[in-house]
């Protein structure tokens, strides 16, 4: 039975616990808003074209790449082994696993980055095969625009691995705060470098590359003031390092189930008409805001402090934690995704339908996004069950369940992709995801590892009729999307606004009138669910 000083001290971790949220949130919020802005630039610039598809999918390669070796597989390894290293050794132990887990990784993504770079159109054609098709102008305009985005993957991988470090020690508002620095550079060499150019749209590729190196270099200061800025050291046989890569291996796919489901996408929609591309693109950036602000926030924080109590061998309140994180992503995750739904088309048309971007791109993409919407759910538990599993150093059971999803995709985006075009493409995804998240959900029940606390059904019985409250509002005031083409873009954002309000404000009607107070989700309860 704890003591009255430790049950003060675990409140007061638990409110760090929701302030840490917050704060990656907030932060990921910054982000998101220039990451819209960026859009809108890209949409006003390049609307959905040759070139807008020919960024996009020379971006998503090596985005795709980053996702196995930063914030995916690596970070998803390389987190749990510094935490142990942080509870159980010295710190000289953790600053040399870190020295040397630089220096591996650093050596393998040179050699990648140098082949990609050589091979550039080879890994077009791979990815995009129906590029290679007319007069050649798109698959060569991806592959010299590839040539440039590639080094983005050496510095955003070793971003990624100063941030992991930062995270561990609880710094989580720096690694956050990065990407803003990418949407920036991208939106200055927009703004400024694409008009002295022949091919606009190569700016955008300079901007990821430069904007790469910033996110690291941001880093590096934070990474001094914890004693944990170290020289890259190779060295063969490395615990430490050789954990973390016994780790990585399986993760690369379970840890980035939803990045090869989108290139999947992205091969089968190359094979469309001119602009399924990035209809796709622009659809799934409104799903990576939600997505992003709480979803990615919730699993960052998680991560560490799932990876901290399995070290200290506290199950009771792993479980605790991880209750709270599920009740808190979904009481945000319903209401996003109502309103991705009611709304998709008019917030697509606030943010994108200015110059090259037209009424029936609005049109298209709208139709993704709500194909998307059904997912988004699904896409939040799994951003907080597979911490979970990765916590536990356990990275082999997420890659089978991702086989599986990965594999339904496939199967879904086959039956889909004829009837319904660029939408069963989305629609395919959200399937496989909610059959990933069932299964990552199952295993932790089936394990014991989670056990969910009183009250889940009322709870989620609640959340319900307060998002078909919400989006009877919002369609109700909304109005037909054609009058929403005649506004001029302030009178969009002015009612973007007030919709916004509105909804929030009638969802949070509803919960208080069920009893569900803020105070409630604060924090972990850390007593033994029943």
């Amino acid at each position: 039975m704890p003591s009255q000083e430790g049950k003060v001290k675990q409140k007061q971790r638990s409110r760090g616990l929701l302030a840490s949220v917050l704060t990656v949130g907030s932060i990921t919020v910054a982000s998101r808003v220039f990451g819209l802005l960026r859009d809108v630039v890209i949409a006003r610039m390049l609307g959905a074209g040759v070139g807008a598809d020919a960024f996009f999918v020379a971006f998503r390669i090596p985005n795709f790449l980053r996702r196995l070796f930063a914030e995916g597989a690596f970070s998803q390894a390389f987190v749990p082994v510094l935490a142990e290293y942080r509870t159980r050794k010295e710190h000289a132990d953790a600053q040399d696993l870190i020295a040397h887990t630089a220096g591996m990784l650093g050596a393998v993504l040179l050699l990648v980055t140098a082949l990609g770079m050589l091979t550039a159109p080879f890994v077009i054609a791979m990815f995009a095969p129906g590029f290679d098709t007319g007069d050649g102008h798109k698959l060569a305009l991806a592959g010299d625009m590839l040539r440039i985005t590639f080094p983005y993957l050496l510095f955003i991988s070793l971003a990624a691995l100063a941030g992991g470090a930062l995270n561990t020690y609880e710094r989580f508002g720096v690694p956050a705060f990065t990407p803003v620095l990418l949407n920036v550079s991208m939106i200055c060499c927009s703004i400024w470098l694409a008009p002295h150019l022949d091919e606009p749209a190569l700016a955008l590729a300079w901007g990821v590359a430069i904007g790469g190196a910033m996110q690291l270099a941001f880093q590096l200061p934070f990474l001094r003031r914890l004693n944990l800025l170290v020289w890259p050291r190779l060295r063969r046989g490395h615990v430490g390092v050789a954990r973390v890569m016994r780790l990585m291996l399986p993760a690369v796919f379970g840890a980035s189930v939803s990045q090869v489901n989108l290139l999947v996408n992205t091969l089968l929609a190359s094979f469309l008409v001119t602009g399924s591309v990035s209809w796709l693109y622009f659809a799934d950036r409104l799903l990576e805001f939600p997505l992003g602000v709480f979803g990615v926030a919730l699993g960052t924080v998680m991560l560490p402090r799932l990876s901290a109590q399995h070290s200290a061998s506290e199950p009771e309140r792993f479980t605790a934690t991880l209750d709270w994180s599920l009740r808190l992503a979904a009481l945000i995750a319903i209401p996003a995704a109502v309103a991705l739904w009611v709304l998709s088309a008019h917030l697509l048309a606030t943010l994108f339908q200015y110059g090259a971007f037209r009424p029936s791109d609005v049109r298209m993409a709208a139709l993704a996004l709500d194909a998307y919407a059904i997912g988004l759910s699904a896409f939040v538990a799994v951003k907080v069950l597979a911490p979970a599993y990765f916590a536990q150093q356990d990275t082999k059971t997420p890659v089978r369940y991702g086989v599986v999803a990965v594999l339904a995709n496939i199967a879904f985006s086959a039956m889909l992709v004829g009837p319904l075009a660029h939408v069963g493409l989305a629609l395919a995804i959200s399937l496989a995801t909610m059959v990933n998240a069932t299964l990552l959900y199952r295993g932790l029940r089936r394990s014991g590892v989670y056990k969910p606390s009183p009250g889940w059904l009322r709870y989620i019985g609640v959340l319900t009729l307060a998002g078909a409250l919400m989006g009877a509002v919002l369609f109700w005031v909304s109005g037909p999307i054609e009058l929403w083409f005649s506004y001029g873009v302030w009178e969009r954002a002015g009612r973007t606004a007030l919709l916004v309000a509105l909804g929030m404000a009638s969802y949070a009607l509803v919960l208080l009138v069920f009893g569900i107070r803020p105070k409630a989700l604060s924090a972990p309860n850390f007593t033994t669910p029943s």
